[in-house]
């Protein structure tokens, strides 16, 4: 029988296996090698529905993994099963189940760089003469079929300090951070989940699925959660986990005593009894040696410059523009200061009316801004909310009779700022449906006598939406992302101070250098701080033209970690020109993953071979090597970005350098910083350099601008090279600082400046520079 279910019985299989066969290790099979008398046995980790061929032919798929190299870099490997061996086969393997496969056949895997397993996989079939051994405990059977009943697989747990670049584990953690769900760049769901457990190490995971409903239901810091085939990375010398097939999560409260129910949208999934003790202890760990800064806010408790996070109820949202929606919510009490009402038009406010009007004094008006558009209009009046990270302003205003406060949700997802829906089952939202059945809305109005007519005269007459809008135009444009503790400081008293200071400003920006946005780019050395303009495209193609002599020397073509191919143009100069091609694992690489260097080539030749390839390196030929050109030239062009270094700081070393990278890394990813480490070289980074004249009513100063991305959200690194990027900051700036406007009509920017002191021997100044200040997202809507 090709396909045949074993019984342990005393530490032996019953019936035995054939006793010609010897077992192979996964890293034994390779092609070229004899596997006839041998069998691979692993774990099912992993399988899919029975599917036809084009032929007619059954096909069935397992992933096994390697049970004794279960933490090594690659521990699984496809099994493709065909004809009637698949459907036997798929009616009696279970998840969790130790597989054995015999006479199979070795073949090269099309998958292995997407899936991450072995670079190989076994093909079986009953007309190859192969044999499939599935060991499992006992299951009731049917006369017709040597069928078992499943049972719950024993799963293996890593701690999080024992996790290796490359293996995919299962693992228990604490969530320490997280970032709610949101929409990629593209147009699977995001989550950002950090753990930690008591071996006291730490794991940031990037979990990514079409559908959200398949990422974690993680509520709150605290939470445990339990992953299921996770892959782990380095990265920047950092271990991350990401999602990889057959990804599962289970999420519990973390409140010690709670009861221990596992949140998830799979039907079907495992969680044995020795599971809840791991819970448990996880949760009193927790509990003792974790400091989880998560106060219960309510609205009664809020303050101003305050970031929380609130349960509440949704009773009413509205369209605003294009880049903000309102969300109005209760919680049962009531905030100490008045609050916003934001200006929308009574047709446009989705909710219950009378409800609306009941509520009026215990509902907040909360904005939210770009990527959180999306899901704040899929909201359900009446649904159960925790939005992450609520920023609380008070407003300016010309007396504290007229001061309120105002709510709001920036775009982005930095410091966790999100929306989660919670389900009703949720232990908070029980609390706070009892409490908000419990609130006494007696002093409320009446609502029986006033026709729907009469409501929608009150809420916003013209006079009242003219003063919202004068208000919502007071707000600034920027966000303080640290020091909230500082309060304002005027510019006159900031000019009359010594420095170095560090001051929270309220201004206007007058004006702003240089005009020609362009001219902000430089490039920058954060260890000598040396500042220098970034060459022209001309400039740069007579760098490289000269670069092409020597011409390239064969005896340094087809080392042990690259290949070589040289020709001559066809011009008029008939050039030399030189391209080596690294390999890894002594086989070239996919172009769109793939390191050359570069030979007498021009800027034109440069540009078009970084459309296909991953990364280029000009070169020149020396006596016993090649090495890099000049750093007047880039030292790697990548995509649209030429990457410069430090005459200064860089101490360059021979292009064999980068060959370690291509021995020490199972799959180089030839990321800027880990090639310029190698190859000696002190990075340039890219920057805007600007200088902001700053007026408050009682001052004005300049301040320096010194940003790689922070402040614009737009990388300096591309602006160069992107139309769309240099028209988004053109409509910034004109955004701050309107071309022909009037100052009063200009927009407040709420900045940190620091002051700091320049001396040389003739004279002494203070100079300014802001920090720490970020656009928010809707500056430009």
């Amino acid at each position: 029988m090709p396909v045949r279910l074993v019984k342990i019985i005393k530490g032996q299989s019953e019936p035995p296996l054939p006793s010609h066969l010897e077992k192979e290790d996964l890293k034994h099979l390779q092609e070229g090698f004899d596997h006839t008398n041998k069998y691979f046995q692993g774990l099912v980790i992993l399988s899919y529905p029975v599917a036809t061929l084009r032929d007619g032919t059954d096909f069935f798929k397992v992933v096994l993994q390697d049970m004794d190299n279960s933490c090594s870099r690659i521990n699984s490997i496809n099994i493709l099963i065909y004809g009637k061996m698949a459907e036997d086969c798929a009616q009696v393997v279970r998840h969790g189940d130790t597989f054995v496969v015999a006479g199979f056949k070795l073949a090269k895997s099309p998958t292995a760089r997407e899936d991450g397993r072995h670079g190989c996989h076994l093909e079986v079939s009953e007309e190859a003469g192969s044999a499939i051994y599935i060991y499992s405990k006992e299951r009731t059977t049917d006369a017709s079929k040597t069928a078992l009943v499943s049972v719950a697989p024993k799963y293996m747990y890593t701690p999080l300090n024992q996790l290796k670049d490359g293996t995919v584990v299962n693992l228990y953690g604490i969530v320490k951070f997280f970032k709610p769900p949101y929409i990629s760049k593209g147009t699977d769901f995001c989550s950002v989940v950090t753990l930690v457990d008591p071996s006291n190490a730490k794991l940031t995971c990037s979990l990514f699925s079409g559908n959200l409903d398949s990422l974690p239901k993680i509520y709150k810091v605290g939470d445990i959660v339990r992953f299921h085939r996770i892959k782990i990375r380095e990265y920047n010398g950092q271990t991350q986990g990401i999602t990889s097939g057959g990804f599962a999560s289970l999420t519990f409260d973390g409140t010690v005593g709670a009861p221990i129910v596992p949140r998830t949208s799979s039907k079907g999934y495992s969680f044995m009894d020795e599971e809840h003790k791991t819970v448990e202890d996880l949760r009193v760990w927790a509990a003792s040696n974790l400091s989880i800064s998560e106060p219960a806010v309510k609205l009664s408790g809020v303050q101003p410059m305050l970031f929380f996070d609130l349960t509440c109820q949704l009773v009413g949202k509205a369209k605003v523009d294009g880049s903000s929606f309102l969300l109005k919510v209760w919680d049962g009490t009531k905030c100490p200061y008045p609050t916003w009402k934001v200006p929308v038009e009574a047709r446009d406010l989705e909710g219950e009316k009378v409800l609306l009007r009941r509520l009026q004094n215990l509902t907040v008006d909360i904005l939210v801004y770009d990527n959180h558009v999306h899901l704040a209009r899929s909201l359900k009046i009446g649904s159960f909310l925790r939005i992450y990270s609520i920023h609380t302003k008070q407003s300016s205003a010309d007396n504290d009779d007229a001061s309120h406060i105002e709510f709001h949700l920036h775009g982005g997802t930095g410091y966790g700022r999100g929306i989660g829906v919670l389900p009703e089952s949720n232990p908070d939202v029980k609390d706070l449906k009892v409490f908000l059945e419990s609130v006494d809305l007696s002093d409320s109005q009446d609502m029986e006598s006033v026709s729907s007519v009469e409501l929608d005269d009150t809420f916003y007459g013209d006079a009242d939406f003219e003063s919202d809008l004068e208000r919502y135009r007071q707000l600034p444009v920027t966000v303080l992302t640290d020091h909230l503790d500082l309060n304002n400081t005027e510019l006159k008293t900031i000019l009359n101070s010594t420095a170095p200071q560090q001051y929270r400003i309220r201004a206007k920006l007058g004006t702003y250098k240089p005009q020609k946005l362009y001219q902000a780019v430089k490039l920058h050395c954060s260890k000598c701080h040396s500042l220098q303009e970034v060459p022209r495209e001309d400039e740069l193609a007579l760098i490289l033209e000269g670069s092409a002599i020597p011409a390239p020397n064969p005896e340094l073509h087809n080392t042990s970690w690259y290949d070589s191919v040289m020709w001559i143009t066809q011009d008029q100069k008939q050039r030399k020109i030189a391209i080596h091609f690294v390999r890894h694992d002594e086989i070239l690489q996919e172009p769109e993953n793939s390191l050359l260097m570069i030979e007498g080539g021009t800027l034109k030749e440069i540009w078009k071979l970084t459309k296909r390839f991953k990364c280029v390196i000009p070169v020149r030929s020396a006596e016993h090597d090649l090495d890099l050109l000049d750093l007047s030239a880039p030292f790697l062009f990548r995509g649209d970005i030429k990457y410069y270094g430090c005459k200064q700081c860089s101490t360059p070393k021979p292009i064999k350098s980068l060959s370690s990278m291509v021995a020490q890394q199972q799959q180089p990813s030839w990321e800027p910083a880990e090639i310029a480490q190698v190859l000696g070289i002190e990075p340039l980074q890219y920057v805007f350099i600007m200088k902001f004249t700053l007026i408050d009513g009682t001052g004005a100063l300049d301040a320096y601008l010194l940003d790689y991305e922070k402040f614009f959200k737009i990388p300096a690194s591309q602006i160069l090279t992107t139309d769309f990027l240099q028209r988004k900051m053109q409509m910034i700036m004109n955004a701050l600082c309107r071309p022909g406007g009037k100052l009063d009509d200009f927009p407040w920017l709420e900045c940190f400046i620091k002051s700091y002191n320049v001396r040389d021997a003739m004279k002494h100044q203070v100079y300014y520079q802001i920090f720490d200040t970020t656009i928010v997202e809707d500056v430009i809507c």
